[in-house]
């Protein structure tokens, strides 16, 4: 073991190695328009344009220039050379703090603020206080790449820009700019310092990484001017960085000055491609880095923000940019050590800098300044360059027309839950599949026994959580690598994680125990690696080989876990490329398309048109069924085009509050059972032509040739049209005259003959099954053919199904569906699988069993056929009963599998006898016709479902494409008590706020 694992951490070294001059010399990247021929970097040229010809959104104007003349000539000498300076604010230090740069507001004239740490509700009333103080409005900048978050707590987060890197629809990297500058403006700000220009052709760059768009000057040109586009449309100014590229370069300008060793030649065709690009496009700003860039500066080790040869003659007049030019912060490194303060603010305007961001000391820089000018070091006309300029954007950015940041619904406006929407559009765009062997993805056999491994230090909770909404995953831990071998050995796929911090800066690579164990595991199972971090983590694997799927989720979000999830079982395809290129595995733009089947997914609900601020209201009218003692508890479940938009869980499992009720755990769901188990597998038969509507029940099962019911047709008994009654009180018969269990009939241990188990210590002999048909057969009709509801039917329709197929009822409903739906949470007599407090209590029985039901059918006459009922007994939750709705609307066929025919759904979801009075499907119940039913009345006549007596409705709308599933245990702990659920209609409310959250029909 020691041996090998030395052999695969020095493949690891080696190929690392080899890796960076492979970087270096592969260069082939996808052109800018869709062709069938990849193009080589080298040959994408910029065609340039005239100043003409280049686009503004902020055109100059004569009322500008008016205005910018008028407040120029009334500043002193050093009111113009306070208006050059952005000083560092934060919102989260002391009144020392706070006082400083009011100082330097209010006596230095100083003429913006960069705001760094702090939070935006702070942040709002000082930038409110430091204007107040300004003669003329402050410039306020922040720093803010990922969105305010990079800076500011309780703000929104976007993704990375090498996140960002991955999307191929650029419209969506516009809307990120759109909405990050809308958020900018809200709290009072001008200029946000982005996008990164970089292009990260080192991948042991330290400070640039995952903050560059990528490895290809196109793609992080295309990228970084849709930001921009989105940025600026919003009256936001951009700010493009750090010139004349810092991506190449492998130490960080914070701490030193990185060496930039090309040659003018490559400058001009790689790192100054985006440039040239951007400003043609209208980038207002750029920022100039601290870098030793020898092939544009001859003297040795000078930063290049100080360097009149770049940022004058490069900058300005070769490359004819007249926007506002920002130094990097001059209290970096890289500059610092250069010069003192004061030193190199001088030195930075003498080299063309407009403004000099995060000065160390203003007043020494001013009096620098002013010494300068009465030497002739720079001239009138050169202050009046940069002051003008910054009045000018100044005016385009409406400081002539000044106003305070209105605080109220501050937070609110910051946060708006409309932006999720568009964090999961993006994510459904960004994780990439790089190995896809023999179509491992999507996993589309629910039936295979999967594992899941975590490796990594972070959070994953929301990964595991919906990979098991698909099916049954197991999580398998342990800290010794043979042990977990021999864990694994009885699964037929393993699904790796890897998670690692989602904060910035943060190390994302493997340790050498996690390299060892995808190694070791790969090469006993078949494998999916799913890697939550940057891309670059890649790198230390040698090779791909043993892996059957590997995929870049690129960040550890719970957004990103969600969507990759459901790319793992295919209700998202995959539509992420590589920004860089990963040794010699995986290239730039490589990204594996993969299938979309039509398994229920999950979104927000604003992604399918639905609005999350009502379906909010669903917890007051739970919370009201709670609170009248109605049940419990409760699990609600909403779904619209394909994807679970809500799903919560309320109150308890009992009244004595010691089970919170979990999405996991499982309801007795009563008639469910009807459309869950009986209903599809009669559909089945149907659809096989075992049965027809006008096949009698005579000809369906012998043992009724000859009786009052031989000729009721199919139709008629799945319609509740066939004059069957009600139901009967069998149970009443085996019980003495004190309502206990008779020995004739009952067992109090499995005992031969007695198998059928009908609660905890109770079990009923075999042949009693036989005793409730022969009731049925013999039962009286109804006097007149109406409507009447019975569970007849389904206890007579579980006999057919089972006599003809050969198999009992629940071996039928798992093979032909549980299992393929995945619906591992579904089945009758759960107990035998799982343990009790996952399973919501029905009743305390007073009247048969005599005790607390748990894990048992409340359904009498279910529990007499030993829990396995036609008409009740099946134990299911939320979200396996919206699987089997979602197979029904989308008319047979789930998760690409064919259960039965559209026609053969369409037939049983239509009203047969409507006409008569009778709103029932074949075996589906449906809307109401009158006043009364089932449903608030708001739903579709196509729309379609059934209710349970615990307390439980699922239903379906194709019309909206909603799926509704409500369970409780109102029974609980007195099925006899007044049913106040169904009395305070609680299941219709919440049903109408549901239809009343559709926004977009």
């Amino acid at each position: 073991m020691k041996k090998l694992f030395i052999s695969i951490s020095f493949s690891i070294a080696i190929l690392l190695l080899t890796a960076n001059c492979a970087t270096q010399k592969k260069n082939v990247v996808a052109p800018t328009k869709p062709s069938t021929t990849a193009i080589l970097e080298d040959e994408v040229v910029y065609v340039p344009h005239s100043k003409a010809e280049r686009k503004t959104f902020f055109p100059d104007t004569d009322k500008e220039k008016i205005w910018v003349d008028s407040i120029y000539n009334q500043m002193t000498f050093d009111e113009k050379l306070g208006q050059l300076f952005m000083i560092a604010a934060y919102s989260n230090k002391d009144n020392n703090h706070i006082n400083e740069v009011e100082k330097l507001v209010s006596e230095n004239k100083v003429g913006g603020l960069i705001f760094f740490q702090g939070g935006p509700l702070r942040q709002a009333r000082l930038t409110n206080r430091y204007q107040a103080k300004a003669k003329v409005p402050l410039f306020i900048g922040i720093d803010a790449e990922w969105g305010l978050s990079m800076r500011l707590d309780s703000t929104y987060r976007y993704p990375f820009n090498m996140t960002l890197g991955a999307i191929q629809d650029l419209k969506l990297i516009e809307k990120v700019g759109e909405n990050m500058a809308k958020e900018s403006k809200r709290l009072g700000i001008h200029f946000n310092f982005a996008p990164v220009l970089d292009i990260n052709t080192n991948p042991k760059n330290p400070i640039i990484g995952f903050r560059s768009f990528g490895e290809s000057k196109v793609n992080v040109t295309e990228r970084a001017i849709a930001l921009m586009k989105g940025f600026q449309s919003q009256g936001v100014f951009s700010t493009g960085k750090h010139f004349p590229g810092h991506g190449d370069t492998s130490t960080d300008s914070h701490y030193t000055l990185p060496l930039v060793n090309a040659t003018k030649e490559h400058l001009d065709k790689v790192e100054l491609y985006p440039y040239k690009m951007m400003f043609d496009e209208g980038l207002v700003s750029v920022m100039v880095a601290h870098l030793n860039v020898p092939s544009l500066e001859i003297r040795p080790d000078y930063p290049s923000s100080l360097s009149y040869n770049v940022v004058t003659n490069l900058l300005q007049k070769e490359l004819e940019f007249d926007g506002l030019i920002f130094t990097d912060a001059l209290n970096m490194k890289g500059a610092s050590n250069f010069k003192k303060p004061g030193e190199i603010d001088l030195d930075a305007f003498l080299a063309g800098n407009d403004i000099l961001l995060f000065a160390e000391n203003v007043p020494v820089a001013v009096e620098k300044l002013c010494v300068a000018y009465q030497d002739s070091l720079f001239s009138e006309e050169r202050l009046q360059q940069s002051v003008k300029k910054i009045l000018r954007y100044k005016y385009k950015a409406g400081l002539n027309n000044y106003k305070p940041i209105e605080m109220s619904n501050l937070a609110t406006d910051l946060n708006d839950k409309s932006k999720d929407v568009l964090q999961y559009e993006l994510y459904e765009n960004i994780v990439t599949v790089l190995k896809n062997e023999e179509n491992f993805l999507p996993i589309k056999n629910l039936d295979e026994k999967i594992a899941y491994v975590k490796l990594g230090d972070d959070t994953n909770s929301k990964f595991v959580e919906t990979l098991k909404k698909y099916t049954e995953v197991t999580e398998v831990y342990h800290s010794n690598i043979d042990t977990l071998k021999s864990q694994l050995k009885e699964f037929d796929k393993v699904i790796i994680g890897f998670h690692k911090s989602d904060k910035a800066w943060k190390k994302h690579d493997f340790s050498e125990t996690d390299l060892l164990w995808i190694y070791e595991i790969a090469k006993q199972n078949k494998v999916v690696l799913d890697v939550f971090t940057k891309p670059y983590s890649l790198l230390q694997i040698p090779n791909f080989d043993e892996i059957e799927s590997v995929i870049v989720s690129y960040q550890n979000s719970d957004v990103s876990q969600e969507v990759s999830a459901q790319i793992i079982f295919g209700t998202v395809e995959a539509k992420g490329k590589l920004p860089v290129s990963i040794n010699s595995s995986f290239g730039i733009d490589e990204g594996l398309s993969t299938q979309k089947i039509n398994r229920l997914g999950f979104a927000l609900p604003e992604y399918v048109g639905m609005s999350s601020q009502k379906l909010a209201q669903i917890e007051t009218i739970a919370q009201k069924a709670i609170d009248g003692k109605m049940t419990p508890g409760m699990q609600v479940l909403v779904a619209r085009k394909g994807k679970v938009v809500y799903q919560k869980s309320f109150g308890h499992q009992t009244y004595d509050k010691l089970s919170k009720v979990k999405n996991s755990d499982l309801y007795d769901v009563a008639s469910l059972t009807k459309i869950m188990a009986t209903l599809p597998n009669v559909m089945k038969a149907y659809d096989a032509n075992e049965v027809a509507l006008e096949t009698t029940l005579g000809d369906m099962l012998t043992e009724f040739k000859g009786t009052n019911k031989d000729s009721i047709s199919f139709k008629e008994l799945l319609s509740h049209y066939g004059r069957l009654q009600a139901w009967i009180p069998f149970y009443k018969a085996t019980l003495d005259d004190k309502n206990q269990p008779l020995e004739k009939y009952y067992r109090r241990t499995l005992t031969e003959g007695f198998t059928k188990q009908v609660a905890e210590n109770l079990f009923i002999r075999d042949d009693y099954q036989d005793s409730i048909m022969k009731k049925i057969i013999e039962s009286p009709l109804i006097d007149k053919k109406e409507y009447k509801y019975s569970d007849f039917t389904f206890i007579i329709l579980k006999k057919y199904l089972e006599q003809l197929n050969g198999k009992s009822l629940d071996e039928l409903a798992n093979q032909n569906f549980f299992k393929t739906l995945g619906m591992n949470n579904t089945m009758y007599n759960p107990l035998q699988k799982m343990d009790c407090d996952r399973i919501a209590p029905v009743e305390v029985d007073t009247y048969f069993r005599h005790t607390f039901l748990q894990g048992y059918v409340h359904d009498m006459e279910a529990a007499m056929e030993g829990g396995i009922g036609g008409h009740a007994g099946l134990f299911s939750n939320a979200m396996d009963v919206a699987k089997m709705m979602q197979m029904y609307l989308q008319k047979g066929n789930f998760g690409g599998v064919n259960y039965f025919s559209p026609a053969t759904f369409d037939t049983f979801n239509t009203c047969h006898f409507c006409a008569e009075g009778n709103r029932r499907g074949l075996g589906f119940d449906k809307p109401q016709l009158g006043k009364e039913g089932p449903t608030c009345g708001c739903v579709s006549k196509s729309s379609f479902g059934h209710t349970g007596f615990t307390g439980t409705i699922a239903w379906a709308d194709p019309e909206t494409e909603i799926i509704y599933v409500f369970l409780s245990n109102r029974t609980f702990p007195d099925s006899n008590a007044p049913n106040k659920l169904s009395k305070e209609n609680i299941r219709e409310d919440i049903q109408k706020i549901i239809m009343d959250a559709v926004m977009v029909k």
